[in-house]
């Protein structure tokens, strides 16, 4: 049996999976590259690796899906192993062919086992020879309304890309096409196969890993039942609410599908397991999966060291894995808004903090300061808890989230925290129905407190001009009564009166009183200051008035109930109804939040909130005509309607454009029934952020009636 020792590994891959893997090769003394794109130049995985080789371009197709160009950046870096991570060329076999034949250790199952399980069409005939349960495939020809509902898969594929779910037959000829455009596009192989869709059916996968000395591992099972998009958000381990023979069948047929192919290394074996209980066989992820940090806190184990020990021809460590120990849940961070048809979402990370406890970690591809950009997949990070029970690590992982720090883009941060908290969550009744039926409420707004968290951002901009860096206004136990008349503070003049106050703000403000003037002063209470903010993502808006008294301790004017103990530019704390609550509140420098359009975020006790500083005027500039389809996000048209064209009628929520953007396709929807009198998309082509598609005029309301005079 041949023996290597892996000195220097190049990960081909970025983000999170690479400074995943780079993490253990510390840990065990490996030199680590990375590879990278244009777009990627300063990416965290970057910054960590000990080497770094740059692949020109910025499309996945141009730099990471380029197999002979990762192949040379190994050698060029004198890496002796090549690690493919999840998605890119992770599953393909040409490109294990070509990391051996270069003489390098491929960390990864033998060729003929990715060849095997490439096709989901050949691995399930595969698997129908070794005894693992399956649905039938269906032939979408001769399909008839008994087959429904069907659901499209593409061969080749993953990650839900190719996937249509048909509950009409008149529907199959049309999703048949778009489902083989849409796999053609991701995967080179526009292959699609239709089975019988499973109704509330669970995602259960188990865990396998295997050596070359004829030992297989089933690592328990894991629940990825909660998925937008056929994509997964919330994974657990073990798959809770499964009795012991299901589960004993789970690890037998994932056993037997691991040997049929003579795999080596980690995998995954992904089942659906009906509402009565019965699985059938899905496909085999020949690699690591995103979801393995729970199996490797249940387990004990670090799955990447044992991929690496198995590349270097050595046995696993023992006959039979570890006893599994506790309860682990995952979720997936993404920079997307839900409530907007999962639209990603780009720009500047601003934080991204989540709080340091026992049971917490954190697998993250970014770190505050970098750029989320628009060529891949939208996910920031991975927060996994692991505890004794499953209540106690739900609660510990929903806990954190909402604790969390995660400023700048949109996430679904508030989302996963309501979905773990979810009374069907909670109960284990999970299907991979859940958002289709619980979004609505999910991305509704909360039982927060905006309108106070607005307040503590007015607050901290009124007195970060002339605060000192990181100094503490205290109110010294005065209260903000409704109402106040508390003269505001100013430079004493002739006759003991008192010069108006400098706006919030003000040049005056921050260099100290101007020069007094008889004349410029009034003896009489100042009117509130007043501050807006508008809510994101919900779009509500409110407007704070507050004074500043001789304390200098801004008070909100009119706001019973509400005392200020502290006011810093990076800290507030009120007291609500006699009950203490700290704010901590950051401002986006990279706007000018006092005269409109910066970014304030503020992180409360219980909820985070983001609001954005409104100009005291609109700009009337800044409407866009009626009927008007803008781009909501950078990326690539890859078609329109068929027959769209000017002139051409068109039904409100019509599907009229198809874009392409992080790895996800968005479809651009009719406002209204009407009229189509401009069409600018065109499929091939790149569009910015609030780039003019197209334009819909609607049609007129029926003209009423005369009443009839008497």
């Amino acid at each position: 049996m041949r023996r290597d020792v892996i000195h220097s590994l190049l990960v081909a891959n970025r983000g999170e999976i690479a400074c995943r893997i780079f993490r253990t090769c510390r840990d065990l003394g490996i030199t680590t590259v990375a590879v990278y794109s244009d777009a990627d130049a300063d990416a965290l995985h970057v910054r960590e690796a000990d080497l770094a080789v740059r692949l020109p371009g910025a499309a996945p197709a141009d730099t990471y899906l380029r197999g002979d160009l990762v192949v040379a950046a190994a050698r060029a870096a004198g890496a002796d192993a090549v690690h493919p991570g999840y998605g890119f060329l992770s599953e393909n076999a040409a490109f294990a062919a070509a990391v051996q034949e270069a003489g390098l250790v491929w960390v990864g199952p033998p060729v003929k086992a990715i060849e095997l399980m490439a096709s989901k069409t050949r691995a399930k005939e595969l698997m129908a020879g070794a005894g693992v349960p399956l649905l039938a495939p269906v032939d979408p020809a001769t399909a008839g309304e008994g087959d429904l509902p069907l659901l499209l898969k593409a061969a080749a594929g993953g990650g839900g890309r190719g996937m249509r779910i048909i509950r009409e037959l008149d529907s199959l000829p049309g999703e048949l096409l778009a489902a083989a455009a849409e796999a053609a596009s991701a995967f080179g192989d526009g292959e699609v196969f239709a089975e019988p869709y499973v109704e509330r059916g669970r995602h259960v996968e188990v865990q396998v890993m295997a050596d070359a000395h004829d030992t297989v591992w089933a690592l328990g099972t894991r629940d990825c039942s909660l998925q937008r998009r056929h994509q997964k958000v919330v994974e657990e381990a073990p798959a809770p609410a499964l009795d012991d023979d299901l589960r004993e069948r789970l690890h037998e047929a994932a056993v037997a599908a691991t040997r049929a192919v003579d795999y080596r290394g980690a995998g995954t074996v992904e089942f659906l397991v009906s509402a009565e209980g019965r699985p059938y066989f899905l496909e085999m992820n020949t690699r690591l999966q995103v979801e393995h940090p729970v199996t490797e806190a249940v387990f004990g184990l670090d799955l990447v060291a044992l991929q690496l020990r198995v590349a270097e021809g050595r046995p696993l460590p023992s006959p039979a894995p570890p006893q599994p120990s506790g309860h682990a849940v995952e979720a997936r961070l993404y920079a997307e808004d839900p409530a907007r048809d999962w639209q990603p979402q780009t720009g500047t990370l601003l934080a991204l903090e989540v709080p340091d406890a026992p049971g917490l970690r954190l697998d993250a591809g970014y770190t505050g300061g970098d750029t989320i950009g628009v060529h891949y997949d939208p996910m920031l990070a991975k927060v996994i808890a692991h505890a004794p029970t499953r209540p106690e690590a739900v609660r510990l992982l929903a806990r954190a989230l909402e604790r969390a720090r995660v400023h700048g883009p949109v996430t679904n941060r508030d989302l996963l925290v309501r979905s773990l908290r979810h009374p069907d969550f909670l109960a284990a009744r999970l299907d991979t129905g859940f958002y289709d039926r619980h979004l609505a409420d999910l991305t509704a707004p909360g039982p927060g407190d905006p309108a106070t968290a607005a307040l503590a951002a007015a607050l901290a901009e009124a007195v970060r001009p002339a605060a000192p860096a990181g100094g503490r206004t205290r109110a010294a136990g005065n209260r903000a009564a409704a109402g106040s008349r508390s003269q505001g503070a100013g430079s004493l003049l002739p006759g003991g009166g008192r010069a108006p106050t400098a706006p919030a703000g003000s040049r005056a403000e921050a260099a100290g009183p101007a020069p007094a003037r008889f004349g410029a002063w009034r003896n009489v209470p100042s009117g509130p200051q007043l501050k807006r903010y508008r809510g994101e993502p919900d779009g509500t808006e409110y407007e704070i008035a507050y004074r500043t008294p001789r304390t200098g301790v801004p008070e909100p004017y009119e706001a019973p109930g509400v005392r200020v103990l502290s006011a810093a530019p990076d800290r507030v704390t009120l007291e609500v109804d006699g009950v203490t609550r700290h704010f901590t509140v950051t401002a986006d420098t990279g706007g000018n939040a006092g005269l409109g359009g910066g970014r304030v975020h503020v992180d409360a006790p219980d909820a985070s909130y983001t609001f954005t500083a409104l100009p005291r005027f609109t700009d009337p500039a800044a409407h866009t005509a009626p009927g008007s389809l803008l781009a909501p996000m950078p990326g690539t048209v890859v078609r329109v309607a068929e027959g769209l064209a000017a002139g051409a009628t068109v039904e409100a929520g019509q599907p009229l454009i198809w874009l392409e953007a992080m790895k996800m396709e968005h479809r651009i929807l009719a406002p209204a029934s009407g009229t189509l009198t401009a069409l600018h998309a065109v499929p091939g082509h790149q569009v910015e952020v609030g780039a003019l598609l197209a334009v819909v005029q609607q049609d007129p309301a029926p003209a009423s009636a005369p009443e009839e005079t008497a």
